[in-house]
């Protein structure tokens, strides 16, 4: 018989069985698909040597608006700390909870091992997991306490417990007056979901209790973050809203929104006032201002932020109106106290051609409504709603009191339990709830933002299991795959059956989606069955090129690509990676990295309709090694006999096949770049033909194999 060429479709399938796949991929791990033909993914090395705290749940890379754009930070969000990467380094940016003063707060162990100092505190009381910074104390039983320490037990309402670096030499009580700074509570670094009807996701808290200051230890650090022009805003799933500036540099701790909303900076100058019809314009020796904005500097406000203007005379502050009359010239104080700035949050995004901060669940804005204090300001207590969304005045993050002379403002959707997530597109923004999807559109004054409903009756899987590439966003439902384009429509996928069957369900909320435009594909990973505990294990990728999808083992934890930038990655070794650079794993040692196992095999094939036993004697590869970086290259290639559907490869020696090859097992055939043909002996009704590569610096492209084949019998 002439030579029979192996050429199977590209992708996965695995919705029917292995023989009805026939001409088709079934089975493969660390491959993906170029012009339909499988080849081994890319390697993947260290963005830094230094490590991170938790496990990072985000990261969003974006650059400043300085000239060129010179300065890249990347923002890490985990389950205990948020931080900046830049230049090399990780710079801790957790915002700063509470601030107490205490006095002799240590006590020292002594003998112990590791060696336990009890700290008293009657203010406040963290959880086990937070950390706190110790600053100003002094030696107690041989040792000083200062830095950031981990809290590691809390044996009583006032006291807790750390572990000090080096040995007491004897026991005692002391440390003089010592400043404590605690950290925003640190959170669970996987998906723990209560029992029962209010039993909140994640640690986010009882249904419908916006965020209170107390108690919120244990939360999900699921973090999201967006720029807002060279600064950074960021918030953990429930709770408030953290700004980042980066005109205060790397090091700067993030702030709460509301803290820096309402801190009251004066401006005292002589200045000429004029009143207008629509405006009152200010002019000064520093700058025009006006109304309804002022341009203002100082501390807690980043230097050109507009804001609402009022003026101070005496121990009043009055706001300017279009109808204020003020005197030709004088001195005057100007100030500005932003209100009910959302304290409880799902998510917040910002729209970046219109600047808006935009959250997604919050708690509304109610004149009237109850106050509490949050981090020493004054802020709105209002009963939080999982189905609202707000916005910020344009251009200004501090305003969120809807007025006519702003644009702040907020909408609730109808359709849904509670808003899942939300994604920025290049004309709209899409936003999720459990059951629909809508679309929101900036209209401008007086409604602002428009909404429309895109599809009811659909769900999705995670708040990050959605990503926009070449402006189609696609995303992981409960139960099948959608895509949006214009209009929403169901993905078909090969592998729904496998994967709906591998994942994990009680771990949903750790599926996430990212992006490999250099390879025309969309990720998801997630959590599987077998994985043995509760870390993301396994992905899916949809390669939109080709329309095809296949999937493999891999431990992340987030992921991130934007534009033509290597995907960066987080794995759980508290280590950032750029995908897709050389061929190896250089996760824990970059200078000497480990070989990746990466193979594909068919579904079976036979000779017409397996109505005879297939012979195959003979292999003549087909496999370029173009981008490998060792000297010699190689991969192994098995056809995999096997009599029947139901029976295991390699036991078709049946009748017994007179060689010295043993069929319990299957051979593996090493081929490199110059072999030109393998002699084998497999027999079998069916057959599978597998590539596999475990080699240091090697990289493969499979493509057109063929067999020498015969008939040989009909037993």
């Amino acid at each position: 018989m002439p030579l029979q060429k192996l050429q199977f479709r590209p992708g996965l399938n695995r919705e029917g069985t292995i023989y009805s796949n026939e001409g088709g991929w079934y089975d493969a791990d660390k491959i993906r698909f170029r012009s339909g033909l499988p080849e081994k993914i890319g390697g993947w090395t260290q963005v830094a040597s230094g490590q991170y705290n938790g496990v990072c749940r985000s990261i969003w890379v974006w650059s400043d608006t300085g000239v060129g754009g010179s300065n890249l930070f990347t923002g890490v969000g985990t389950n205990t700390k948020y931080y900046i990467y830049n230049g090399g380094a990780y710079y801790d940016i957790t915002p700063i909870y509470q601030t107490d003063t205490l006095t002799n707060p240590f006590t020292t162990s002594y003998p112990t091992n590791p060696y336990t100092v009890t700290v008293t505190d009657a203010t406040y009381n963290p959880s086990i997991g937070d950390f706190v910074t110790f600053s100003g104390a002094s030696a107690v039983g041989g040792i000083t306490i200062s830095g950031d320490y981990q809290v590691q037990s809390v044996p009583s309402s006032t006291t807790y417990t750390i572990t000090s670096a080096t040995a007491a030499t004897s026991s005692a009580t002391g440390g003089g007056t010592v400043t404590a700074a605690y950290e925003y509570p640190s959170g669970l670094s996987y998906y723990n979901s209560g029992n029962g009807w209010g039993a909140g996701p994640w640690g986010v808290g009882t249904w419908g209790t916006p965020y209170t200051g107390t108690g919120i230890g244990q939360q999900l650090r699921l973090w999201t973050n967006d720029n807002f022009g060279s600064d950074l805003v960021y918030a953990p799933r429930g709770g408030p809203i953290f700004y980042w500036q980066d005109s205060n540099g790397v090091s700067t701790r993030g702030q709460y929104l509301s803290s820096l909303a309402n801190a009251t900076t004066a401006i005292t100058d002589a200045s000429t006032f004029s009143s207008g019809v629509a405006s009152i314009t200010v002019t000064s020796t520093n700058a025009p201002y006006i109304y309804p904005f002022m341009v203002i500097t100082g501390t807690g406000i980043p230097a050109g932020t507009q804001v609402a203007a009022s003026y101070i005379t005496g121990a009043t502050t009055v706001p300017i109106t279009k109808t204020t009359t003020l005197a030709s010239s004088g001195n005057y104080n100007f100030s500005y106290s932003g209100g009910y700035i959302p304290t409880s949050t799902y998510q917040v995004i910002s729209s970046e051609v219109q600047e808006f901060v935009i959250v997604f669940g919050a708690n509304a804005y109610t004149p009237g409504a109850p106050t509490a204090t949050l981090n020493g300001e004054l802020v709105s207590n209002s009963p939080f709603n999982s189905m609202l969304v707000r916005w910020s005045d344009q251009a200004n993050q501090y305003q969120w009191v809807p007025q006519l002379t702003n644009q702040s403002g907020e909408y609730t959707l109808a359709n849904g339990s509670f808003i899942m997530g939300a994604r920025s597109t290049r004309q709209e923004i899409l936003v999720w709830t459990d059951s629909a999807i809508y679309s929101m559109q900036y209209i401008g004054a007086p409604y602002v933002w428009g909404f429309q409903l895109l599809m009811d009756n659909t769900s999705i899987m995670s708040p990050n299991a959605m990503i926009t590439v070449n402006n189609v966003t696609y995303w992981m439902g409960v139960d099948r795959f959608y895509m949006y384009n214009g209009t929403v429509q169901t993905l078909p996928c090969t592998l729904r059956q496998y994967l709906y069957g591998d994942i994990n369900q009680n771990q949903s909320y750790q599926v996430f989606a990212g992006a490999n435009e250099g390879f025309n594909e969309v990720w998801w990973f997630y959590v599987s069955n077998s994985s043995g505990g509760n870390q993301v294990d396994k992905y899916i990728v949809y390669n939109y090129l080709d329309n095809c999808w296949y999937y493999g083992t891999m431990a992340r934890s987030a992921w991130f690509q934007s534009g033509g930038q290597f995907p960066i990655a987080a794995d759980y070794n508290s280590r950032l990676l750029y995908h897709e650079v050389g061929n190896d794993d250089g996760s824990i040692n970059p200078g000497s990295p480990s070989a990746i196992t990466a193979y594909i095999q068919s579904s079976d094939f036979d000779i017409g309709d397996g109505q005879s036993f297939g012979f195959v004697w003979r292999l003549l590869p087909d496999v370029n090694f173009n981008t490998s970086t060792c000297n010699n290259p190689s991969v192994t290639m098995q056809v995999k006999p096997r009599q029947n559907s139901g029976t295991l490869y390699g036991t078709a020696d049946n009748p017994t096949v007179v060689s010295g090859d043993n069929f319990s097992t299957v051979p593996a055939y090493t081929v490199n770049q110059f072999t030109g043909q393998v002699y084998t002996r497999a027999r079998g009704r069916q057959m599978a033909f597998k590539i596999q590569s475990t080699g240091v610096g090697t990289a493969w492209q499979l493509g057109a194999p063929r067999v020498d084949i015969r008939p040989d019998g009909r037993r």
